[in-house]
């Protein structure tokens, strides 16, 4: 278990009653984002439903509508062209080949993010997303969850062989 950071439980017992209430989803993983940590700290979380643990951790770009100038505060947005991160939890469905090669469309489950599959809000990998923490920001996106190539390899691993769908939840 990786001890140095946490998911937020209220977070997590969320995503376990979408997935008691509809058996598509995947029982034993989710993918949780927590907005409140720096991006140039590890947010991305790969996590245990069964065991309540983090399995796997990285950095996650946000979008670049979400930045509000002021350190540490993130604005979120739903709104087409708004170039935000949307909270709320997604459905990681297929996957294609589209600008930044392999990505995953996302689709929105909440009122907060119930755009994102009209907005192109998708997973990807982008070159300049670092791989190892650092002190200070990385690069935006344009609203996506946008993580390292290295790091999305092992996600789209552990998409790719799921048998259901995998949830996501970003929040802050």
């Amino acid at each position: 278990m990786l001890a140095d950071k946490k998911v937020d439980q209220t977070q997590v017992k969320e995503v376990k009653r979408i997935i008691k209430s509809n058996k598509k989803y995947n029982e034993k993983i989710a993918f949780f984002i927590d907005m409140k940590i720096p991006s140039g700290k590890n947010r991305f979380f790969v996590y245990d439903l069964v065991n309540n643990q983090i399995l796997d951790q990285g950095l996650v770009a946000h979008g670049s509508g979400s930045e509000t100038n002021i350190k540490g505060k993130l604005k979120f947005s739903n709104v087409p062209n708004s170039l935000s991160t949307s909270l709320g939890k997604y459905s990681i469905g297929k996957h294609y080949n589209g600008k930044f090669g392999k990505a995953y469309k996302l689709y929105g489950l909440d009122k907060t993010n119930s755009n994102a599959f009209v907005r192109d809000i998708v997973f990807h990998y982008y070159y300049d997303v670092p791989y190892n923490e650092q002190n200070g920001y990385i690069c935006n996106s344009y609203g996506c969850p946008m993580v390292n190539k290295k790091y999305f390899e092992r996600m789209a691993k552990i998409i790719d062989t799921s048998k259901s769908d995998i949830l996501m939840s970003i929040y802050y």
